[in-house]
């Protein structure tokens, strides 16, 4: 049976659970964490991987998040990928001055940026006790929901746990992507691996995401986790 519970400040036991399990605390010195990954990544199946390097600033308290990286030929692509107050945003650059692709604002585009934050709760598990605009939907012991809505968007994801009680993965139906000049529904889904302990907490340190079309999956992006701080 489906049980599904609004931002409360008493949250569901099997979401208290999985915060304990993953080592949140409800009272921290900071209001967000900071990370650096590397990895691989691509914008479409057939696309060769270009390798990255980034870091990234995760908010505890509301759903924001800046990722920041390097790509490309000596690093010479950067890109910028942010949720902040009402706004989202993507922006590439060639040397940091041509741009060569870019998002702002607009439902869809929020959309995704918000479920992007909800399916990385693994790497910012605190947020999950501490920020207050998480809607949790208890599905069964091992299947939570998670959804969060920031003025006309509202974003959900799936999060399924291991044996362990750790998340496993993430699944959403309907993130949006850009296509062309629009941005289309599609299904999306990510996996996390090799726990390990970062101040106390438990997180992934590999991940992975990717997206379903023509009924075919294929990864986008495989990262590992180098270093994780509160800030």
């Amino acid at each position: 049976m489906t049980t599904r519970y609004r931002s409360d400040p008493v949250l569901p036991r099997e979401v208290l659970d999985l915060a304990t399990r993953l080592g949140a605390r409800g009272s921290v010195s900071g209001s967000s964490v900071t990370l650096t990954q590397s990895g691989m990544m691509r914008d479409q199946p057939t696309a060769h991987p270009m390798r990255f390097s980034a870091r990234q600033t995760t908010s505890m308290r509301r759903c924001e998040f800046e990722w920041r990286a390097s790509t490309g030929p000596f690093g010479c692509i950067s890109v910028v990928d942010a949720l902040k107050g009402e706004g989202a945003e993507i922006d590439v650059r060639i040397f940091h001055l041509f741009r060569v692709a870019s998002a702002k604002g607009g439902i869809a585009l929020l959309k995704g940026e918000i479920m992007r934050y909800l399916a990385e709760l693994a790497w910012a598990p605190d947020a999950i006790l501490g920020n207050p605009s998480l809607n949790w939907t208890v599905v069964d012991s091992q299947v939570l929901r998670v959804r969060a809505d920031n003025g006309d968007a509202s974003g959900e994801v799936e999060l399924r746990l291991d044996e362990s009680g750790r998340i496993a993965s993430v699944i959403a139906k309907d993130r949006p992507r850009k296509e062309g000049n629009v941005f289309v529904e599609r299904p999306w889904l990510g996996q996390f691996f090799d726990y390990k302990e970062f101040q106390g907490r438990l997180l992934p340190t590999l991940g992975e995401v990717g997206w379903v079309l023509d009924g075919q999956t294929f990864v986008a992006w495989r990262g590992n986790l180098l270093s994780w701080a509160i800030a």
